[in-house]
């Protein structure tokens, strides 16, 4: 497992972490949960993502649980706040209120003294920038969290942050998790270059397009009984992947992988690490050996023409939007 900087900061995240959204606490039953985790700690991966929101907490004590035999100071985690933790008008949203109360939840699922990223889960338009980022500081010298970060905040968003925390000398944010994936590359046109000014790396979810890109959903065949697209829990975000000219196009990037002496899958995570903002690309997991798998890809560089063959794949789907 190799290791990158979390943007310009002096944390160093394995270039494959573990992520809990529609799994542990969720889809996937406690023990092979702990065992996946288990297993991502083994390779090397020391970079474990989670959040208060995932199904309303139950991801972050399977996290805790599972990570708590090992010495605190040789892995991060992450965690996030902002959507609803309850049904009243504080119980959401990056307030001071709700970002000082659900840190001390999270704290409290989690088994730990401190987080070492915790991550604004969307941007909270109805509470000013400030308020939001003084809270965070205020966090981070009490010693509860390490490091800020965002997820799926805008290129002007960013930007204007940036700004804000420099103006009023609080400690800027590191980090922001947008989905970025071989079908989903919007973050490229301003996401990527304005984090990199701003020294901010990505930590990426769905670099596998839930599952997607790892070749096990065919053109005009029936889904796999027991995939992600066909557990109605699981399966919101995955159904506008599957169309006759995506699932083309996956099988000629199949191909290619296999020229290289990779699974598809392994192919697709290089890819995404092939950039240099990209800091971590966050993996699910129902099973061990999938995180076996997919931890090969960490280290891997793709050949030039190869990318350029990719590119030319990836064209012929050049208007595909998912709903995720």
């Amino acid at each position: 497992m190799e290791y990158r900087r979390l943007g310009n900061s002096g944390l160093k995240v394995s270039e494959i972490g573990l992520g809990s959204w529609l799994t542990y606490g969720t889809a996937v039953e406690k023990e092979k949960s702990i065992a996946c985790i288990h297993k991502a700690y083994e390779l090397g991966i020391n970079f474990f993502d989670t959040a208060n929101a995932y199904n309303r907490g139950a991801a972050e004590v399977v996290l805790g649980e599972a990570l708590k035999e090992y010495s605190r100071s040789s892995y991060v985690v992450a965690t996030k706040v902002y959507f609803p933790m309850g049904d009243g008008p504080n119980d959401r949203g990056l307030s001071r209120k709700h970002i000082i109360e659900q840190c001390e939840a999270s704290l409290k699922r989690l088994g730990v003294d401190y987080i070492d990223l915790y991550q604004c889960h969307r941007y909270d338009s109805e509470t000013p920038v400030e308020e939001t980022l003084r809270a965070l500081d205020d966090l981070t010298s009490q010693g509860k969290i390490l490091y800020a970060g965002v997820s799926e905040w805008t290129a002007e968003q960013i930007t204007d942050t940036a700004h804000v925390a420099k103006e009023k000398n609080l400690r800027p944010i590191i980090s922001n998790q947008p989905i970025y994936n071989m079908l989903v590359r919007y973050i490229e046109k301003e996401v990527l270059p304005v984090s990199e000014k701003h020294g901010m790396g990505q930590v990426v979810f769905s670099p596998l397009a839930q599952g997607i890109l790892t070749g096990k959903y065919k053109s005009g065949q029936a889904i796999p009984s027991t995939s992600r697209a066909a557990n109605q829990e699981t399966n919101r975000w995955i159904t506008s992947y599957l169309n006759e000219e995506v699932l083309t196009s996956v099988q000629k990037l199949e191909t290619i992988a296999q020229g290289l002496g990779l699974k598809l899958s392994q192919l697709a995570l290089a890819w995404v690490l092939r950039q240099p903002g990209v800091s971590s690309a966050i993996i699910g997991a129902s099973r061990p050996e999938q995180v076996d798998e997919n931890a090969i890809a960490s280290g891997f560089t793709i050949p030039e023409t190869i990318l350029e063959e990719i590119e030319s794949v990836l064209a012929e789907i050049n208007g595909f939007v998912p709903i995720w």
